[in-house]
């Protein structure tokens, strides 16, 4: 699929997708809770599609209908799941779902699309190892796809933070462990990720101790997730691509269904956003972001929030002075290496914009339209059509299906708002 995208004049107001990290988190924990748990309003996109799948090859019993997804866990619902398990795109359902899979005595292959066979798995399969689990790879030279088999015991490990992911996925898995577990992280990236997790854990009761970098953490083991009710909040990371929108093209949008005293880190947008001279307002619900011709440029560390980077180096096209978007070198680990996409798909559209090791530097630019790639990178598509809203001229984006992703209906909400956004397939 294709988007063909020209200049455009935003106004009106826009409701967040569900969002991805909360949704799997809660598909993660119905499957290993025993009975049933209701998730209400959980992302539907390709991310929450490849989780559902995920928790049925576990062996638990999900039913949807309209906003409602109805899990019974794994030792309730007894049912035998699949020997193997497709993520399709998703980088934290895989990780996720390979720890609670290492919990069962039942051993899982996860596969995925050729984008999630070359990202990092081994580290965290490793850790599994160490606390009990046994792994094997298809391939000696790809982490994906791997078997993972439990159960597992407890005890102490060191994983690396290159991936908030593994912290998370050990986050979840080892309160089911049969004996205590400690776990250090070197180096945790994205720590907002983890915070999320640990938001899940609270709710559930789970009791553990974290030191204050999260760099240590004590799980007692022994522990069992229990059913639950939870409506799932608003995409801060999806919000990113209207509110930048709001500030690339001067216009004024209304983002709604956020709450700002979630974990995620993404939330943290809107005050960099006013940070940079664009008007921000928040209200209870949501924030209503307000563009201007006073953009400034300067140094951004994205290093809690590494999924703004495709939409911020477009916004800094239209900053006065140079912008440096730093300490985000883990977007290379991502559905692709975003700091060199996003460098070499923006040139195209004659952005003067550069490779930095850990992020990139972005000079004032004056966009044209042109032929451009999203390498099927959700993302990358919708900063992509970001950059199309501001571009002389037209702009096709191609492997724009990916938007599905995380925001199925992208298109058809910034329709709504007045974007010049046309579907060729």
């Amino acid at each position: 699929m294709q988007w063909k995208v020209t200049k455009s004049s935003l106004r009106g107001a826009i409701s967040a997708p569900p969002s991805k990290s909360h949704t799997i988190r809660a598909l993660v924990i119905a499957s290993l809770a025993r009975g049933t748990s209701l998730i209400r309003g959980p992302l539907t996109g390709e991310d929450g599609a490849a989780a559902v799948r995920a928790a049925k090859g576990l062996g638990a019993l999900v039913e949807s209908s309209d906003d409602l997804v109805r899990v019974t866990g794994i030792s309730t619902a007894n049912l035998p799941g699949t020997e193997w398990i497709d993520l399709a795109n998703s980088g934290t359902g895989i990780r996720l779902f390979a720890g609670a899979a290492a919990t069962r005595d039942t051993g899982r292959w996860f596969t995925g699309d050729e984008s999630l066979k070359g990202r990092p798995m081994r580290p965290l399969l490793a850790a599994l190892n160490d606390l009990g689990a046994n792994f094997a790879l298809q391939s000696p030279n790809r982490d994906v796809p791997f078997y993972v088999i439990g159960p597992l015991k407890g005890g102490n490990v060191t994983v690396s933070g290159m991936s908030s992911q593994f912290v998370s996925s050990l986050l979840l898995c080892c309160p089911l462990a049969h004996q205590d577990s400690t776990i250090r992280v070197d180096n945790l990236q994205e720590k907002p990720y983890a915070r999320i997790t640990l938001w899940w854990l609270d709710r559930q009761d789970i009791r553990y101790e974290a030191s204050g970098d999260l760099a240590t953490f004590s799980i007692p083991g022994g522990q069992q997730y229990r059913p639950f009710d939870q409506r799932i909040p608003g995409d801060f990371s999806s919000a990113t691509f209207p509110a930048v929108a709001a500030a690339a093209t001067r216009s004024s949008i209304a983002v709604e269904n956020l709450d700002f005293s979630d974990p995620q880190g993404d939330k943290d947008l809107f005050d960099l956003l006013a940070s940079l001279g664009i008007s921000v307002e928040r209200s209870q619900h949501g924030a209503v972001v307000s563009g201007n011709a006073d953009v400034r440029g300067g140094v951004i560390d994205l290093n809690n929030m590494p999924d703004a980077l495709p939409a911020l180096s477009v916004l800094a096209c239209t900053a006065h002075g140079t912008t440096s978007i730093v300490n985000v070198k883990q977007a290379r680990i991502k559905e692709t290496d975003r700091i060199r996409v996003m460098t070499h798909e923006l040139s195209k559209m004659g952005a003067a914009i550069e490779e930095r090791d850990d992020g990139v530097n972005v000079n004032p630019s004056r966009l044209h339209g042109a032929r451009v790639n999203g390498h099927h990178d959700h993302r990358v598509v919708m900063g992509l059509a970001l950059a199309g809203m501001i571009a002389e001229g037209e702009t096709i984006v191609d492997t724009a299906e990916a938007a599905a992703v995380t925001y199925p209906s992208f298109v058809e909400d910034f329709r709504a708002l007045g974007a010049n956004i046309e579907v060729m397939e």
